[in-house]
């Protein structure tokens, strides 16, 4: 098993992207703190994980306060005994909406999630992870801080934003061996796909439009993304940090 006694830390777990890499992870030996705003559904994480024969916690925690990153960091240590991965993966949609009728709010938000909240996890993790002298701190970004779409300038922008800070804690962290990597999915099959559509629903109409920008034909499942994580995670790649992995079917290109 690739991460076979790692501790790791995944917020915005409770669903999609977080849900199926903290699966994938626990299958591959990981202790996992499945941490989310909505308890329940951390919960029902970790009873998936526990089924299966592997050990996880449920956390219920908001990425954008400082105290809620700050403990789901200690609850790790305190239970595993130390910090192995963190992956900052809770993040909020934009619908697509032009600059001059985007509210302010919808902005603050947006950022606050997005980018303070990969800061907050940082902040915290990295604190750790270097005086272990070992870690790997994975963001979850998006192909929009690439080539991002009409009408979703600010998600574009906040993704932008933490790609540009995996950069530089990457350079950071570098001298304790610790990597820090982003990982950029095309539109995803979660929760939010219908919002990033601009519908309340995804429907055949917007699917179609969203595979037609793909080169490989289809959209990411969130197992494309957790397979993407462990492998990051894992000691295969120990000489990647600073990158930001497009897992988007040639949509980049």
């Amino acid at each position: 098993m690739r991460l076979d006694g790692k501790v790791a830390v995944i917020t915005g777990a409770g669903s999609g992207i977080g849900a199926a890499t903290a699966l994938a992870m626990a299958r591959e030996g990981a202790r996992v703190v499945v941490a989310d705003l909505n308890e329940t559904s951390a919960k029902g994480v970790v009873e998936q994980i526990e089924k299966a024969g592997s050990r996880a916690l449920a956390v219920r925690a908001d990425v954008t306060k400082a105290a809620d990153n700050q403990m789901v960091v200690e609850k790790a240590v305190a239970t595993w005994g130390g910090l192995d991965i963190f992956l900052a993966n809770a993040g909020v949609p934009q619908f697509p909406t032009p600059i001059e009728g985007q509210d302010e709010t919808v902005f603050d938000r947006i950022f606050a999630v997005n980018v303070k909240g990969v800061w907050l996890g940082a902040k915290y993790a990295l604190a750790v992870m270097k005086k272990q002298k070992r870690g790997v701190f994975l963001v979850t970004a998006s192909t929009a801080a690439i080539r991002p779409r009409p009408g979703g300038q600010t998600y574009a922008a906040s993704k932008g934003a933490v790609v540009t800070l995996t950069k530089s804690l990457a350079l950071e962290c570098a001298p304790y061996g610790v990597r820090v990597v982003a990982i950029a999915p095309v539109a995803t099959e979660t929760p939010m796909l219908a919002t990033f559509m601009g519908k309340t629903e995804v429907d055949a109409e917007g699917m179609a439009r969203y595979i037609a920008t793909v080169p490989l034909g289809r959209l990411n499942k969130p197992e494309d993304l957790a397979q993407a994580a462990v492998f990051l995670a894992s000691d295969e790649a120990a000489m990647i940090t600073g990158a930001c992995l497009e897992v988007d079917g040639g949509r980049c290109i």
